[in-house]
């Protein structure tokens, strides 16, 4: 039986990574469009499909590496280095798909939605967790904490906005996705560690790894300075 605690885990993994994404201010893009029962409606039912997809592909993966679950382990922890690394990154300008054909409010909304979110950070997220769990009871419990993750985070992100926007630097919930995501990637990687009982590796492979993240964090802001 997944713990409360892990639930909760995966919703603050996914919740942070949501908070300052582009489809948050899709979401205040739509809100002047359609009516807010609408976009909540059309919305629920992505975000919901968006995760499903994500636990079963994660869960799959586990499925494979079965006999192997340190390399599940594994990539999960380069994939929260990398969710923590790409939360530095500056946008290059979002491009927003504002205008749809479609008739039917809720669906206009939920193809908006599934279009902009597929592939996004917070899918790999549930990916990442799908994938340490395998197909199990515990899937479904990971599904609904991700999804009413995704679902609380944007709907803060469509109340507050409107408040928020130019007042709240752009960069806020990004180094708060950084530190989260970082925290994730080194729990991960002291696991692998643990898993193949390499245990004398354990400091001068932290301090390797701590030294490089810190070099390539450090690069991205250079950069994100430059620009």
């Amino acid at each position: 039986m997944i713990s409360l605690t892990y639930l909760l885990t995966v919703f603050l993994a996914v919740f942070v990574a949501e908070m300052g994404d582009k489809t948050q201010l899709l979401l205040i893009a739509m809100a002047s469009k359609y009516k807010i029962r609408d976009i909540l409606i059309g919305t629920t039912a992505s975000i919901l499909l968006l995760n499903a997809l994500a636990v079963l592909a994660g869960g799959l993966l586990n499925e494979f590496l079965q006999s192997h679950l340190w390399m599940v382990k594994l990539i999960a922890c380069l994939a929260f280095f990398y969710f923590s690394v790409t939360s530095l990154l500056k946008d290059g300008g979002e491009e927003e798909s504002s205008g749809s054909k479609i008739k039917f409010a809720p669906l206009a909304v939920f193809s908006i939605f599934f279009i902009a979110e597929f592939g996004d950070k917070t899918q790999l997220t549930a990916i990442t967790f799908g994938a340490t769990n395998g197909l199990n009871a515990n899937a479904i419990g990971i599904w609904l904490a991700s999804s009413l993750a995704l679902l609380i985070a944007d709907i803060i992100g469509l109340c507050l906005g409107y408040f928020l926007h130019g007042r709240t630097p752009d960069r806020f919930f990004n180094l708060i996705a950084f530190a989260v995501f970082a925290v994730f990637a080194f729990v991960n990687l002291y696991t692998v560690i643990d898993s193949l009982g390499a245990y004398s590796l354990m400091i001068p492979l932290f301090i390797s790894v701590g030294v490089v993240f810190t070099a390539v964090c450090a690069i991205i802001l250079l950069k994100n300075r430059k620009k």
